[in-house]
């Protein structure tokens, strides 16, 4: 008697929290178990043959519900996880959360992100983990620049997407200053008025840095910090290769000291 093998499945779904979870959901409703079906970011190039294509949507009440059953199941440590690895470039990354939350609901609960053997954890353990350390790089070398109207402005270009974990660190620390953080390679803006809570917008037509005016008194600090950071370096001592292992050159074009050179 022949085996019956169920047609692969890939759910695409937008590159966001909201587009994977509702992807998740949306597997989960069709109640055919998981082994045959995958979520995907994006489109791809090259579709594959024998398998079928679903699409996906974000929607609110969907990812509310994934979000309170992994919180409530998984615990807010995992979560915490699952979400910095949806933060990440890697359009693996939507198999590999949804995989990981099957592993985690299916048994393993708040044990899930252990089970490295099972290699969508995995995946998901290493996303989550270089998404965290450009987190804590930024944090190290953001520098925010004040605007002719006294609002902080920072221009960032990471490689994954940190904005909305590094907000809550400035939001803590500059709770009486109007501040933003742009994203230039996703076009999203952190947003943070004064004494009040941030948020993420994106799409913002017209948006030019170019044409942001900086204050009389930042252009002076930044004249003085730039003259700073060259009269303190030691031509003799200099190591190009260490500093790029300390602070990666992609980090640099987005710095006062180093773009003003």
């Amino acid at each position: 008697m022949e085996e019956y093998i169920m047609e692969e499945k890939y759910i695409i779904c937008e590159d966001s929290l909201e587009g994977i979870f509702t992807a998740v959901y949306d597997a989960y409703a069709l109640r055919e178990g998981h082994g045959h079906l995958h979520v995907q970011v994006g489109e791809e190039d090259n579709y594959r043959l024998f398998a079928q294509y679903l699409y996906s949507r974000p929607d609110e009440d969907k990812t509310d519900k994934v979000v309170r059953t992994l919180k409530k199941r998984l615990g807010e440590e995992v979560y915490g996880t699952i979400c910095r690895a949806a933060a990440s470039y890697d359009k693996a990354k939507g198999d590999a959360v949804y995989h990981t939350i099957v592993d985690g609901i299916g048994g393993n609960g708040r044990r899930t992100m252990e089970n490295l053997r099972n290699p969508y954890v995995l995946k998901t353990f290493e996303l989550a983990r270089r998404t965290a350390n450009e987190v804590h790089h930024e944090l190290e070398f953001i520098r925010f620049r004040e605007l002719e109207q006294g609002i902080l402005y920072s221009r960032i270009g990471p490689e994954n997407n940190v904005v909305p974990f590094v907000m809550p660190h400035f939001a803590d620390r500059l709770v009486t200053e109007n501040f933003m953080i742009h994203d230039e390679k996703r076009d999203l803006f952190g947003v943070h008025p004064a004494k009040k809570e941030w948020y993420l917008i994106s799409g913002v037509e017209g948006f030019e840095e170019k044409s942001l005016v900086w204050s009389d008194k930042e252009l002076a600090y930044q004249d003085l910090f730039t003259l700073f950071h060259k009269t303190i370096a030691i031509a003799e001592r200099r190591n190009s290769r260490l500093q790029q292992q300390m602070l990666p050159l992609r980090f640099q074009e987005y710095m006062v000291e180093f773009s003003q050179k």
